[in-house]
């Protein structure tokens, strides 16, 4: 077994913020180009700078990527790595918007033990394990939402808190903006895989934040299907009015 000189919390936060890092270097050389070329390369360049990171620093892991082909080693492990090298490539694509990230997470023996989000583009790392619970709500419940075509199970939610629809990138935005006090409620059922969800998750439960499948049940990491179609985080106040609409 490699000998571990770096708490797994730490690495995950230094190594979503260094890919987040290449993700903005990427975007200057590629400003010219087209949006799909953008993305292409900053899927590739971060997704090869974590998988050799952890390669290094985390030898006897296994590792979930996006970018990466699913290795069934994986299920036998007992440390998975999740990762999302770049959540949001459209945001990304379109120079200046900055509601992108970049998602490490380690689930460890059936649990999400550590996580990162990192958001390049707004200088911010979210990272366990102590992440600042968010300020109270100021008004209204906020539901945070993909810029086109709302979503209607979130269009439900908002009715019945009469709530009102905040508009963002990525899944990682979302969840970050929950986190950081910016909206209240998050309610997707359109279809995701694990490492859209892992290092958000991890991260919002450090902050105490709900978080669940939307009939309530608990969301389960490193499955044999990486699909995981749905999924509720939201202020613990509000995680039972937004189950009844949801479930």
């Amino acid at each position: 077994m490699a000998l571990q000189l770096t708490d797994d919390h730490e690495l995950a936060a230094r190594l979503a913020t260094e890919a987040g890092r290449l993700l903005l270097t990427v975007r200057e050389e590629f400003a010219d180009a087209e949006p799909s070329e953008r993305k292409a390369a900053g899927d590739k360049r971060s997704h090869d700078f974590l998988m050799a990171a952890l390669a290094n620093e985390r030898p006897d892991d296994a590792v979930l990527s996006e970018e990466g082909i699913d290795n069934p080693v994986r299920l036998r492990s007992q440390r998975v790595w999740i990762v999302d090298p770049l959540d949001g490539t459209r945001e990304f694509s379109e120079l200046g918007r900055d509601d992108w990230a970049v998602h490490v997470a380690l689930w460890e023996a059936g649990e999400l033990v550590a996580g990162a989000v990192a958001l390049p583009a707004q200088g911010i790392t979210l990272a366990t394990p102590e992440v600042d619970s968010p300020p109270a709500a100021p008004g209204k419940p906020r539901i945070v939402v993909s810029r086109t075509r709302p979503p209607a199970i979130a269009l439900a939610v908002r009715d019945a808190l009469d709530g009102v629809l905040v508009e963002m990138g990525s899944a990682g935005a979302k969840v970050a903006s929950l986190v950081q006090g910016l909206s209240d409620v998050y309610v997707h059922a359109g279809g995701q895989f694990e490492w859209d969800s892992a290092a958000p998750v991890a991260v919002a439960r450090a902050a105490g934040l709900h978080t669940s499948r939307i009939d309530g049940s608990a969301l389960a990491y490193n499955r044999s299907d990486p699909k995981l179609p749905d999924l509720v985080v939201c202020r613990p106040e509000l995680a039972e009015a937004v189950l009844a609409v949801t479930r």
